[in-house]
């Protein structure tokens, strides 16, 4: 039976039949090759194939390209090259119930599951529904000011406030469920989600959680204090951070997208309604991932 998309393409496959998204990270030296092993494997197969069309004409797959993939439906993306592409694919389709793999070409690979030599065999399984997929704690940032409170954007790993440039350090109030915890100067705060907690965190003195913990993780950057201190809270508290600062103020979200915040704004950090949603496989422990990519480096 014919499905047709928004856009009104009628695709001639069956209702049943799985279909992929697939994103490459084109500054990525082995994402065509990966692409190429992709399309060779499900060739034949009851699975369609289907790439942003910028992508698409990138590594020569037109017919397979679409102007906004995220507003078709699809079984799962795979995302080609390092947790930071993961990430942003992640962001693409939140709010949406897509589950999103990662293939690694990156250094790390703490959140993509596949590595190009298993590559084959990986997707094989996602053909038999050989894998599950892990629900992870997605943040959201909003900006408070006298014109109201607007949305920022969802982030998986952290979303972080900093000083811009040579900007003085900054002045920060930090409220939980709007009680005053304290004031303190730092180079800013990084508010994690436990999958974050491998990221800037870490390298900021942070902890490493358990991404099936349900916390929030307050991480301070440079703090000129004795007193500020890594601090977990619970996943339904409500992060209020009040900036005192003459100039240059940015707001993260996962390294990727920024927002310039002004003078006097608040920044309010909580959890999304919605969650990230990461394939993985039932043959790969978190501690195994762990200790392969972190501990022994």
């Amino acid at each position: 039976m014919a499905r047709q998309n928004i856009f009104g393409t009628v695709f001639g496959v069956d209702a049943g039949m799985m279909q992929l998204a697939v994103f490459p990270n084109m500054s990525k030296r082995r994402a065509g090759e990966i692409v190429d092993r992709i399309f060779n494997f499900y060739q034949n197969k009851d699975v369609r194939l289907v790439m942003p069309a910028t992508e698409a004409r990138q590594f020569r797959r037109d017919e397979y390209g679409l102007p906004c993939v995220e507003r078709v439906h699809v079984d799962m993306a795979l995302s080609i090259g390092g947790d930071g592409t993961l990430l942003g694919v992640c962001r693409r389709f939140s709010g949406q119930s897509v589950p999103v793999c990662g293939i690694n070409l990156g250094t790390l690979g703490f959140l993509a599951d596949i590595e190009p030599r298993e590559l084959e065999s990986r997707l094989g399984k996602i053909l038999a529904g050989q894998y599950r997929v892990e629900r992870r704690l997605l943040l959201s940032a909003y900006v408070r000011n006298e014109f109201g409170e607007k949305f920022l954007g969802n982030a998986i790993n952290d979303v972080v406030i900093t000083k811009g440039g040579v900007a003085r350090m900054l002045r920060l109030g930090l409220y939980i469920n709007e009680t005053h915890l304290m004031d303190y100067k730092a180079d800013g705060l990084i508010v994690s989600s436990p999958t974050g907690s491998t990221a800037y965190s870490l390298s900021a003195g942070g902890p490493i959680l358990n991404p099936t913990i349900r916390a929030l993780l307050l991480t301070p950057i440079c703090a000129h204090t004795f007193q500020m201190r890594p601090l977990i809270v619970n996943e339904n508290e409500e992060v209020l951070i009040k900036i005192s600062a003459s100039q240059d103020i940015m707001l993260t979200l996962d390294g990727q997208v920024s927002h310039k915040i002004q003078p006097n704004d608040e920044i309010i950090v909580r959890k999304a309604k919605e969650s990230a949603q990461i394939v993985k496989f039932d043959d790969k422990n978190y501690y195994d991932v762990l200790k392969a990519k972190m501990l022994n480096t």
